[in-house]
């Protein structure tokens, strides 16, 4: 071992590494090769004689450890690790020394992990020291992968009283204690001071109470106006995780070091939210993809704050002072729902996956790619859409077409498939190689084939201007058939004067977003429930008709819908024309047809088999009743019959005279039989 490498960037650890590379160096009757990289983009505004300094500084403890063979070299270079390994090519060492933390200058992701990278290229051995000790706290990656590894241990039994003990407190005192006297000092306080306390509480019990809040806002039939206007400010205040932290997940889901799947990744997060943070990277393939990261503890606080909810909303459901504001067991159910699915990426990559499918008609409509390959329930690496905000898309064909193809799929998106992007806003569409992408699949909406057809028809209705079928598709959604109170004719009148406001409007000036999101409020005034997604639907219609104005603002949102209704005809006069469906459906029809048949003859016994079967308790003597009338009704129509052919046999010449004396005696038997069984004593 001729020649020993030490890297260090002046700091404690680093210098532990230095001291054992000068131990082993002393050994072997080595060089030791002291190396400082110094990253320029860190060197803004120090002195020009900063390098010099830090040589000479070098040099000397170079010479103190190993003297004659003692010497150092400071390097200028942006990728500290590539110039450590490139350096001891130059220098042919024999081995590099490392320490496993340290390099605080490096501003490229991931500081701790320079040794990694040195490992993976470097020529020669490389030795990686333990720089921290064993009894230093670990901040680095082993803490975090700590962490990471154990996202669900159990919170103690006094952290868990103290946390629903806090949040008892906190929305008692803050929140919903003031929704409720609100109803009972009215003008003391007003609706949006009454909501500006509750979003406060939100923020105060923390992250996950903000995103309960955000999801609230997004459903009108839960809260009253003014507190979603309030929610809907409500932001992600969280502290971004640490590079250490980040890896730490990413490495456990990973099962390898994360060079191995990436070629780098950005230090700054691109957003850090109360569930996942989202940085760019590099794919060790060169494709550039965007990686979302689940925080480490978000599962856990997440859930124990949903369970102590879910006990909360079972104890105020009996309460009338809940209940007079808000649906809670409702509220809490909706809520849970979504963030359970929020937690499982692999949801919101199935989500994607499904959308493509839905937007394959479209070519203007598009989703980033998957990669399936390192895809987990805490780690979703896309595709990076490279491109610019919706809003700033470049004039032209492509834009307009757009416009109109994002509108169409909307249709198609509610009305057919019942899957949709619940959250279309600006920010979540991206123009990029003349198409729009959509983004962030965590909010997706669903609607059943019946509320389907029912919100056809309210469209239908709508448009017709008949607000008394419309009140009726209104109730049919409710699922009721009447609330108990409901004042029918003040419903129908307030849906009348609706259709009269936008009766004047042009179709240009009409929006479906805001008609939908117009009927639910008035629903809810009249305590008619819509499902939840009838409110997404019409949110959705909202946001997404927003962009298509700013993209087109002559679209003509009906004559979309008229072309939308039209495709939809004819593909389906082409479906039942297709002669593989017609076989199949001819085929179906067939076998229902024969099932018919055999049923009915197995009843009327013209097939073996189990044949109808009545069963009458009590009535023993009804088998008799029935055989007894057979009885007597054979011998009147047969005695009926023998008269009435006597009579005409009677009357012609041709006929020999024994004849009708034969049919005629028979018809008078038959009828002395009838009076007979009708004349007998019954026993």
């Amino acid at each position: 071992m001729k020649r020993v490498l030490v890297a260090t960037d002046e700091s404690a650890t680093a210098n532990k590494a230095v001291e054992w590379a000068s131990e082993m160096a002393g050994r072997y009757g080595s060089e030791l090769l002291i190396v400082h990289v110094m990253v320029p983009e860190n060197l803004v505004g120090a002195p020009p004689e900063e390098a010099t300094i830090r040589r000479e500084r070098l040099q000397g403890l170079a010479e103190r450890l190993a003297g004659s063979r003692g010497r150092a070299r400071v390097l200028h270079d942006s990728d500290p690790a590539d110039a450590i390994v490139r350096t001891a090519e130059e220098e042919a060492a024999d081995v590099i020394v490392v320490g496993n933390l340290g390099m605080s200058e490096r501003r490229e992701f991931l500081l701790g992990n320079i040794p990694n990278r040195i490992s993976h290229n470097a020529r020669c051995s490389v030795m990686i020291v333990n720089t921290l000790g064993s009894s230093t706290a670990r901040p680095g990656r082993q803490a975090a992968s700590k962490a990471a590894a154990e996202p669900d241990a159990e919170p103690a039994p006094g952290q868990l009283m103290a946390r629903a003990a806090r949040i008892g407190r906190v929305m008692a005192e803050q929140g919903l204690k003031q929704l409720t006297a609100g109803r009972q000092k009215e003008g003391e306080d007003s609706a949006a001071a009454q909501a500006a306390r509750f979003r406060a509480a939100l923020e105060e019990l923390g992250p996950t109470f903000a995103k309960l809040g955000q999801i609230l806002s997004t459903r009108p039939d839960l809260l009253p106006p003014a507190f979603i206007e309030e929610l809907a400010t409500l932001q992600d205040r969280v502290t971004p995780l640490t590079e250490a932290e980040v890896v730490g997940v990413m490495e456990q889901e990973l099962k390898v070091p994360w060079e191995d799947v990436f070629e780098s990744i950005e230090p700054e997060p691109m957003a850090a939210g109360t569930i996942a943070q989202v940085h760019r990277a590099v794919l060790s393939g060169g494709e550039r993809v965007v990686v979302k990261v689940q925080r480490p503890n978000a599962e856990t606080e997440i859930l124990q704050d949903l369970g102590l909810l879910e006990m909360f909303s079972k104890e105020a459901a009996g309460r009338p002072a809940f209940r007079q504001v808000v649906d809670l067991p409702a509220m809490i159910d909706h809520l849970s729902g979504a963030l359970r699915r929020e937690l499982d990426f692999r949801q919101e990559a199935a989500n994607i996956e499904r959308m493509r499918s839905t937007l394959e008609q479209f070519p203007h409509l598009d989703v980033p790619r998957v990669e399936e390959g390192i895809l987990t329930s805490r780690l979703l690496v896309m595709e990076e859409v490279q491109g610019i905000p919706v809003r700033q898309a470049p004039e032209g064909e492509a834009r307009k077409e757009a416009a109109r193809e994002l509108l169409e799929s909307y249709y198609r998106q509610v009305l057919v498939d019942g899957f949709f992007h619940a959250d279309p806003h600006p920010g979540n569409l991206m123009w990029w190689n003349d198409k729009i992408y959509f983004l962030d699949f965590g909010m997706i909406g669903e609607i059943d084939p019946e509320a389907r057809e029912l919100l056809l028809l309210i469209l239908l209705a709508f448009w017709q201007e008949d607000s008394g079928f419309l009140g009726e598709i209104l109730l049919m959604l409710s699922g009721e058939a009447s609330p108990q109170g409901l004042d029918l004719d003040a419903f129908k009148a307030e849906l009348g004067d609706l259709m009269g406001r936008y009766r004047h409007l042009s179709l240009q000036e009409l929006r479906l977003g805001p008609v939908l999101q117009e009927l639910t409020q008035i629903s809810l005034r009249h305590d008619v429930r819509m499902p939840a997604s009838m409110v997404l639907a019409g949110k959705a219609f909202g946001q997404m008709q927003l962009a298509t104005a700013e993209l087109d603002p002559t679209l003509d949102p009906f004559s979309v819908a008229g072309s939308f209704f039209f495709k939809r005809l004819t593909s389906g006069v082409k479906e039942a024309a297709n002669p593989r469906q017609l076989l199949y459906e001819g085929q179906k029809l067939k076998v229902r047809l024969t099932r018919l048949l055999e049923a009915f003859e197995r009843v009327t016994g013209a097939r073996p088999g189990q044949n109808l079967q009545v069963q009458f308790r009590g009535m023993e003597r009804l088998e008799e009743v029935v055989l007894q009338t057979g009885r007597r009704l054979a011998l009147a129509m047969t005695g009926g019959a023998a008269l009435l052919a006597a009579a005409i046999a009677v009357q012609s010449s041709h006929v020999a005279i024994w004849i009708p004396a034969l049919l005629g005696t028979l018809g008078v038997i038959s009828v002395a039989g009838v009076l007979f069984e009708v004349l007998r004593p019954r026993r």
